[in-house]
């Protein structure tokens, strides 16, 4: 029972890890899209903005991140997305494999 807790659990590790780095991409892409002046209509500019904003928009409430007029939060998504990596999903993967060893 313990290997299949256990692989389930690397399996959810490796799920998360592939998430944060797609969401990672979807940051970017909003990035380089506000250096643009993108079609605001336009379905894929939509739902990057509709996948970034709600985070960003938290980053934006909570810390001052506008320096000179540039918006820091994307940096900070950064920043919590490479902390989950290293801590979350590593801790994961530890535990999982942890409960395949005998």
């Amino acid at each position: 029972m313990s290997i299949i807790i256990g692989n389930f659990i690397i399996a959810l590790s490796t799920v998360i890890d592939y998430v944060l780095v797609f969401y990672m991409w979807i940051v970017i892409a909003r990035a380089v899209l506000s250096w643009v002046n993108p079609d605001p209509y336009n379905q894929i500019v939509r739902i990057i903005y509709n996948l970034t904003e709600p985070v960003l928009h938290q980053i934006r409430n909570r810390l001052p991140v506008t320096v000179g007029g540039i918006d820091l939060s994307p940096i900070i998504i950064f920043l919590i997305i490479i902390f989950l990596q290293k801590f979350v999903v590593t801790s994961l993967y530890v535990l999982g494999n942890s409960m395949l060893r005998p």
